[in-house]
């Protein structure tokens, strides 16, 4: 992540035990430890927080979409209802009835 070698650990390190002493050494390791392991892990429950987020809108979209798509298919179901109801009305209708009309400025 950071691209940090072992000499330059061991750089910190020396120099942290000159600086914090030998007595002190262990306790301040398992505090920056102990502190970096909770920095870890809130930021392992952000971004699991931020996938779930995520996750959720894309759920939200996908029924989105698909109340969409429902009420198109509705409408297509209703249009093909009403188109057979014609279809079969006009078959109803009595066949000398389906003949032309004559309109009067038309010649015979």
């Amino acid at each position: 992540m950071f691209d940090i070698g072992f000499s330059e650990l061991c750089m910190v390190g020396l120099v942290s035990l000159l600086v914090i002493g030998p007595e002190r050494l262990p306790k301040v390791a398992r505090l920056a430890g102990f502190w970096i392991g909770k920095a870890r892990n809130m930021a392992a429950s952000v971004k699991a927080e931020i996938k779930e987020e995520l996750h959720a809108e894309e759920i939200r979209q996908i029924l989105k979409e698909q109340a969409g798509r429902t009420e198109l298919q509705q409408l297509l179901d209703e249009t093909a209802d009403t188109a057979n109801s014609i279809k079969s009305s006009i078959e109803q209708l009595p066949k000398d009835s389906l003949e032309p009309i004559k309109r009067p400025h038309e010649p015979k």
